[in-house]
């Protein structure tokens, strides 16, 4: 597990992004994700947010796992359809790679999910977690790597939004 204590301003200027926004663009790119983004920018934090929507089927890009490695932070941003992509759970296991290797910072948002049915695959998230697993039965040790990968973003705690609280 990475070491808590937070990163050195030298190690934080020497990336090229502050933070890396993870997050299905169906579920919070127009609401959550678009206010967070800008105030972030606001703030002067440099802050990488894919603008791609990715259709069915297309491999995370080769960019995007070098932006992951070149933040300090990653805000994974966990909703109701995060674990039905492919390309979500892909960046969340770089990004806990990047955690455990560069100790990266990671601060997961729980945005309308429970946490506990992100670390258990369970409810909503868990039936979207499921649907994407069948689809990928031929590689069991991936669908492992991406159950171990939603399993240690809670570990971190985080931050818990739901539609109650938002209004």
């Amino acid at each position: 597990m990475a070491s808590s204590s937070t990163p050195s301003a030298s190690s934080i200027s020497a990336q090229k992004h502050h933070v890396f926004l993870s997050f299905r663009g169906e579920d919070t790119r127009n609401i959550f994700v678009g206010h967070l983004y800008k105030g972030l920018d606001q703030a002067g934090v440099r802050t990488f947010r894919d603008k791609e929507k990715l259709e069915k089927g297309d491999l995370i890009s080769p960019q995007l796992l070098q932006a992951i490695e070149e933040s300090s932070v990653s805000i994974v941003i966990l909703s109701e359809n995060y674990a039905n992509s492919s390309w979500c759970i892909d960046e969340l296991g770089k990004i806990i790679e990047c955690r455990d290797k560069r100790e990266q910072k990671v601060y997961p948002v729980f945005y309308n999910v429970e946490p506990s049915d992100v670390r258990k695959q369970q409810g909503n998230f868990g039936k979207g977690f499921n649907s994407l697993s069948s689809r990928f039965q031929q590689e069991p040790e991936k669908t492992k790597k991406w159950k171990l990968a939603l399993e240690e973003v809670c570990r971190a705690g985080g931050f818990h939004l739901n539609k109650a609280e938002n209004k």
